[in-house]
């Protein structure tokens, strides 16, 4: 049994079997989808065509009861997802290091910064330091708008966010300072077209 940092039970969710054209159904037919499922389904794409490869970080894990049935086998009957330490996807692209958070949100006008953490702020911060590319995709669901957002606007939000001045970002700045991503189904959420145009702009 596992369980996350807040004691909920886990539940699996993932679909392990994986088609590059998703059967021929939009990812926006599928209107439960979730951003996380988009990229995941997305990265296997990319690298089923030598474009990128980039995966989603495993979240800790630690173990609180093993059982031993055989002295051969161990059973883990227990454990807890600890809090991730740093974003959710990282790498290489065009010779590029990749690290980047997702997050999605029902709203349609702004995205609520209570969403990011500090910890993903500074690890973002100390990867672009060394010359990492580093983002967020922000998907508004009820909008069906997703766009590459670069760390160098999201600080600038932050500060304002820890200065109390503001509590979110919103859907405006977003589209000004981001890159709308193109959505469909080869592949679901074409985020490195958009990574491509942030590079461009930033060089």
């Amino acid at each position: 049994m596992m369980r996350y940092p807040n004691g909920k039970i886990y539940h699996n969710q993932t679909k392990h079997s994986l088609s590059p054209a998703s059967k021929g159904k939009s990812s926006f037919a599928k209107r439960g989808m979730k951003l996380e499922e988009m990229i995941n389904q997305t990265n296997q794409w990319y690298l089923l065509r030598d474009k990128a490869v980039i995966h989603k970080k495993p979240t800790p894990v630690q173990v609180v009861s093993v059982d031993y049935p055989k002295r051969s086998r161990a059973k883990i009957t227990e454990a807890y997802y600890k809090s991730a330490s740093t974003t959710d996807y990282n790498g290489i692209y065009k010779g590029k290091y990749l690290d980047f958070e997702a997050k999605q949100t029902n709203l349609k006008t702004k995205f609520p910064l209570h969403n990011i953490h500090q910890h993903q702020i500074d690890h973002m911060t100390n990867c672009a330091k060394h010359g990492g590319v580093c983002f967020v995709i922000f998907l508004f669901k009820e909008l069906h708008e997703a766009y590459v957002y670069p760390i160098t606007a999201l600080l600038e939000d932050w500060t304002n966010f820890l200065a109390n001045d503001i509590t979110a970002i919103p859907l405006k700045k977003i589209q000004t300072k981001g890159f709308s991503v193109d959505m469909g189904y080869q592949p679901q959420i074409d985020y490195l077209a958009a990574v491509d145009k942030m590079i461009a702009v930033s060089d």
